[in-house]
């Protein structure tokens, strides 16, 4: 049985980074270093400038690359494969968390402002290869990110998703405003919650949260 509240659920959108693994990892330390390596050769920056610029990308555009491609016309794959060549070291596999996920009614993706091959290395470190019907990359999106909502609607075009009977799970706040617009179920995972009425729920444990879906 599954929770009252997510009983109409049969499509279950999972972001990747600090969602699908603790953000204690720090994962993404690695790849801000080298968004920031980026920035600095793109915008002819030093690297206290290129940080700032980064963070101001992010909060403008998105993200660091929709910001790049916006003012300095980058090629996105050559970054996007640069960026991600990160090690995996800190990841442990979740057996607990990959059964959770197998176990939910419908159909499971992952959609990450990270490129799919990214992603399916970190679901291989995670112990989550195999637990999801279909990985989507901010190239699926012709890279567009999210927050924008034309990429959410590619995205769910794409994959045929009925919003109606969705769910979406995301570390980042901004992130579930078009989700909740779109009428899907919105589930915070961070350290704290977050206000507003576009986020439905939080949970700082994911494996967790999903256990308690299952009654």
């Amino acid at each position: 049985m599954m929770s009252q509240s997510f009983s109409h659920v049969r499509h279950w959108v999972f972001d990747l980074d600090n969602t699908l693994y603790p953000p204690a990892a720090r994962l993404f330390d690695q790849i801000e270093v080298r968004m920031t390596d980026w920035v600095m050769r793109v915008a002819a920056v030093d690297r206290p400038e290129a940080n700032r610029l980064r963070q101001h990308y992010w909060k403008m555009y998105g993200t660091t690359l929709a910001g790049l491609m916006a003012e300095h016309r980058l090629d996105p794959m050559d970054y996007l494969r640069d960026v991600h060549d990160i090690r995996f070291d800190a990841l442990e596999p979740d057996a607990a968390l990959a059964g959770h996920i197998r176990d939910l009614p419908g159909r499971r993706i992952v959609y990450t402002n990270g490129s799919a091959p990214y992603a399916e290395r970190v679901l291989e470190a995670r112990g989550l290869s195999g637990c999801f019907d279909a990985i989507y990359g901010v190239e699926h999106a012709e890279f567009r990110p999210k927050p924008e909502r034309a990429a959410f609607e590619h995205i769910f075009a794409l994959d045929r998703l009925d919003p109606a009977q969705a769910a979406m799970f995301e570390d980042d706040p901004r992130n579930l405003a078009v989700p909740h617009e779109l009428g899907m179920k919105t589930v915070l995972v961070a350290p704290a919650p977050e206000p507003g009425d576009h986020i439905h729920h939080h949970t700082d444990d994911l494996t967790g949260f999903l256990a308690r879906l299952r009654g």
